[in-house]
């Protein structure tokens, strides 16, 4: 074969290549991956407290948000053996996740932030996968569903459910926030892995944030705030230098008078670790309930 018909069959090769990958990514255009995501009400957090305890915060949590609980229930929610009582929490600004284990917790369990409901298990994992983030726990069955634990960049361990039969909850009043916190090596990773996976947005990316958000009054830090159909994420990117309870509290709640919410909330046997304080456009101040969980709660400011 001349060299000249080499080249050309090497050109129409190229060409056809090149119409393929185009038609592909046309077609891709076209038919996006689905999305999984459900809706914000169907997000929880996962709170782990002692047995003797769970009584005392379901009833502390409730008379704080309003709402109501699930029947509770012993069962396996791990895919080794435990035991533990579980509820779930069912309020204007907020859904719990309640465990009361009365056997030790496997690992990882305990670890994982939240749970999101998705609308295929396995669709999700795939795209949780392409998007960045790593499998923990394989896909195994509950006993109303699937489930599966993943990890995001820095370390943002989450949980994805399915149930056998669909699920249907009243919207929120008020999205919670889910607030995570990173290094600045891995916030871009995490903040760019999520919105792909979720189909999100980010809504805003402040470089100098008041540092009296993270208990650190005289300095600034960066805060990233995502939304998409799982509702919204706070990512607050910090050096790990925090005072006491920042980092510790999972969900931040907005509710409509931050003053009468705290009385609420000490009348029912919380606990106010951060007074009120102002930034961002809304009052925000920490709560530790009974059996340790730590919230934050805030409302617009005035």
């Amino acid at each position: 074969m001349s060299f000249q018909r080499r080249l050309i069959n090497v050109f129409l090769i190229s060409s056809l290549l090149t119409g393929v990958s185009a038609a592909m990514a046309k077609d891709t255009a076209k038919h996006p991956a689905a999305h999984v995501g459900v809706g914000a009400q169907y997000d929880t957090t996962h709170v782990y407290v002692a047995p003797e305890d769970v009584e005392k915060f379901v009833a502390s949590f409730l008379a704080t948000f309003g709402g109501q609980s699930t029947k509770q229930v012993v069962a396996t929610v791990t895919p080794t053996p435990s035991s533990t009582t579980s509820q779930l929490l069912q309020t204007p600004v907020g859904t719990v996740s309640l465990f009361g284990f009365k056997t030790p917790i496997p690992y990882p369990f305990g670890a994982e932030r939240t749970g999101y409901l998705v609308t295929d298990m396995d669709e999700a994992i795939k795209q949780a996968r392409a998007a960045g983030a790593d499998v923990v726990v394989a896909t195994f069955p509950d006993p109303i569903g699937r489930d599966a634990v993943i990890q995001w960049p820095g370390g943002i361990n989450m949980q994805l459910y399915w149930h056998t039969t669909k699920p249907s909850y009243a919207a929120f009043e008020t999205v919670p926030e889910n607030r995570v916190y990173v290094s600045p090596e891995r916030a871009d990773a995490l903040a760019r892995a999520f919105v792909r996976f979720s189909h999100g947005k980010i809504v805003s990316d402040e470089s100098k944030a008041a540092g009296v958000e993270i208990g650190r009054p005289n300095d600034t830090y960066r805060r990233i705030r995502i939304e998409s159909a799982f509702g919204k994420m706070t990512v607050l990117v910090t050096d790990g230098h925090l005072p006491y309870p920042y980092g510790r509290e999972m969900t931040g709640y907005e509710v409509a008078n931050l003053k009468d919410t705290l009385a609420k909330a000490t009348g029912a046997g919380a606990k106010v670790l951060v007074e009120p304080f102002t930034s961002d456009r809304r009052q925000s101040a920490m709560v530790q309930f009974p059996g340790g969980y730590v919230a934050e709660i805030h409302a617009a400011a005035k």
